[in-house]
């Protein structure tokens, strides 16, 4: 199964995403439908509402009257408080019986509105955010019998666009026609939530292919910034902080399109407990792969944990190792250490680059990586002297 978090403004068309994804065969739980059924008329809900906030906000027949308790909630933030710790925790509920009821293979989309606002991103493999020029959601609403006044009070006291695209794992544009944004929906569900389902499902992380290197992509860090907080969310008290590793983590460096992260565990037993959560957070295991080669040449083993990412736009390593063990504090290392060197960072690129043109079409990464290893054995010792002049110490940033 794979839940998908839905959001965007008032307005975005978010309700018309939600109507094709259930039309192509996704199932639907609606935040705001499940935010009426908890208050309906008989609920206890409701009646914890008219107890917090008086008799003024039910209508004659006893049912809520919701102008009556917008005007009291809108423009105090401990009342929408008061009211979210009444709402909120029976929508998580109902929502929980209704995944738990969902067949294994489904695709649920969870059409969360504040998603963003209540930083829920982390708990979904997915994040899917429908965006639109805010000119055009309020002439939209407009349009629907809002003033516009009305309008633009209630964007402006939403999440911003910019917190919500960096939340966003796929944004979808609806500044065109229905059309257009159906088309978005379906490419979305074929390219992507469908092979992502059989991924989860199967415990089979999406692959690479061939090493190809692309220029720096401005994306990246954004990127590993949430399968960050994804990771973390996962593994909860066991983990001991998730670092973005490896070329992406080098500003400036070209490299394959792939984020490596790095999961600080108290030891391996840590790791093996965390497997199943880090699967079901989409990022599958990969097994018998258990330790890094050893560097430099006679080393011992440096054992760790390997998953991948479920993902099939979206290729992930995430190394899982003992915190203050030698393989966790090499590759912070070398991140940093590349950082701060242009002339490592050119050399590096540069065995890159051979070993990317030597097995292009290639898709074993072992191949790619034991063009790279003479390299990184020679350069280990100079990163060593690096971190003693400048007195580096570990940082997961």
């Amino acid at each position: 199964m794979l839940r998908v978090g839905l959001t965007g403004g008032i307005g975005s068309g978010k309700s018309t995403v939600a109507r094709r994804l259930v039309a192509r065969g996704a199932l639907l739980v609606d935040s705001d439908v499940l935010a009426r059924e908890v208050v309906a008329p008989g609920t206890d809900g409701l009646a914890e509402v008219a107890e917090a906030f008086g008799d003024g906000v039910l209508d004659a027949a006893g049912a809520l009257d919701r102008p009556a308790l917008a005007a009291v909630v809108f423009g105090d933030p401990a009342a929408r408080e008061r009211l979210n710790a009444i709402i909120h925790p029976r929508v998580r509920e109902r929502s929980a019986e209704l995944i738990a009821a969902a067949p294994a293979d489904a695709v649920v989309v969870q059409d969360v509105p504040l998603l963003v606002e209540n930083a829920m991103a982390p708990f979904f493999p997915l994040v899917v955010v429908v965006h639109a020029d805010a000119e055009e959601r309020v002439r939209r609403l407009v349009r629907r019998g809002l003033a516009e006044a009305d309008a633009r009070a209630r964007i402006a006291a939403q999440a911003s666009d910019e917190a919500r695209r960096a939340a966003a794992d796929a944004g979808l544009c609806n500044d065109g026609t229905e059309r257009d944004l159906e088309a978005a929906v379906d490419a979305l569900w074929e390219r992507r939530l469908v092979p992502f389902e059989a991924n989860l499902r199967q415990r089979r992380a999406a692959s690479a292919g061939a090493p190809r290197l692309v220029g720096p992509d401005p994306e990246w860090p954004a990127a590993a910034a949430r399968l960050r907080a994804r990771v973390a969310a996962a593994v909860g008290e066991r983990g001991r902080g998730v670092a973005h590793i490896g070329s992406t983590a080098v500003p400036g460096l070209p490299a394959k399109d792939v984020i490596d992260l790095q999961l600080g565990v108290d030891s391996l037993a840590d790791a093996d407990a965390v497997r199943d959560v880090l699967q079901d957070a989409g990022f599958p295991w990969h097994p018998g792969i258990d330790h890094d080669n050893p560097k430099p040449p006679g080393s011992p083993v440096w054992p760790k944990r390997l998953h991948g990412s479920a993902d099939p736009c979206r290729v992930v390593n995430l190394h899982v190792r003992e915190v203050g063990s030698p393989g966790w504090r090499y590759a912070l290392l070398f991140r940093d250490w590349l950082r701060a060197d242009a002339a490592a960072r050119a050399e590096y690129l540069a065995i890159k680059r051979m070993a990317a043109e030597r097995y292009a079409g290639d898709a074993d990464a072992d191949r790619y990586v034991e063009v790279k290893e003479p390299w990184f054995d020679a350069a280990s010792e100079r990163a060593e002297r690096w971190a003693a002049t400048s007195a580096w110490v570990p940082s997961l940033d």
